[in-house]
């Protein structure tokens, strides 16, 4: 199969750069997020993008670096919690092993905190995540193989739990 080992989604603050660098660790790949890709490509972080050019523009750069990571990238990947509003991006998940992590609200604020850069959460943050969550929850769940729970997991049992789900713990 070409494409990535494993491709993770979920809302911020789930622990998606986290547990994917574990994962490619122990599955011995390299890891790429397309966060990364993005700020590379644009010169400037995520939430200066959201500034400076906007949400539509950060969304038009996020299509093209899940586009090109799923087309060329081997290892594991991980998305941004939004990538999977792109009806595009969501056909293109349809060939790959893609797992839902998942966090309830009260988890998430204590990971993502109320403060930190996040562009979508400036004004209530909790009416923010949890508004997201609802638009986002099903187009995760639509893309995804397998959903597993972070909630209460060390980063560790994650990535345990994501290669039992996909079956791809080595003997």
């Amino acid at each position: 199969m070409t494409g990535p080992a494993v491709v993770l989604v979920g809302p911020m603050g789930v622990g998606k750069s986290t547990v994917g660098a574990l994962l490619a660790e122990r599955l011995d790949v390299v890891f790429r997020d397309t966060d990364q890709d993005i700020e590379a490509a644009a010169g400037k972080p995520v939430s200066e993008i959201f500034l400076d050019d906007g949400e539509p523009r950060f969304r038009e750069l996020e299509r093209a670096a899940v586009r090109t990571a799923l087309a060329e990238h081997t290892g594991v990947l991980a998305l941004g919690g939004g990538a999977v509003l792109s009806e595009q991006t969501r056909a293109l998940l349809a060939r790959h092993p893609v797992v839902f992590l998942e966090i309830g609200l009260a988890e998430a604020v204590k990971r993502v905190g109320l403060d930190a850069p996040r562009p979508l959460l400036v004004i209530n943050p909790r009416r923010q995540w949890r508004q997201l969550m609802e638009e986002r929850r099903p187009l995760y769940t639509e893309v995804a193989r397998a959903v597993v729970s972070a909630e209460n997991r060390t980063p560790e049992e994650v990535a345990e739990a994501v290669l039992d789900a996909l079956e791809l713990k080595q003997a």
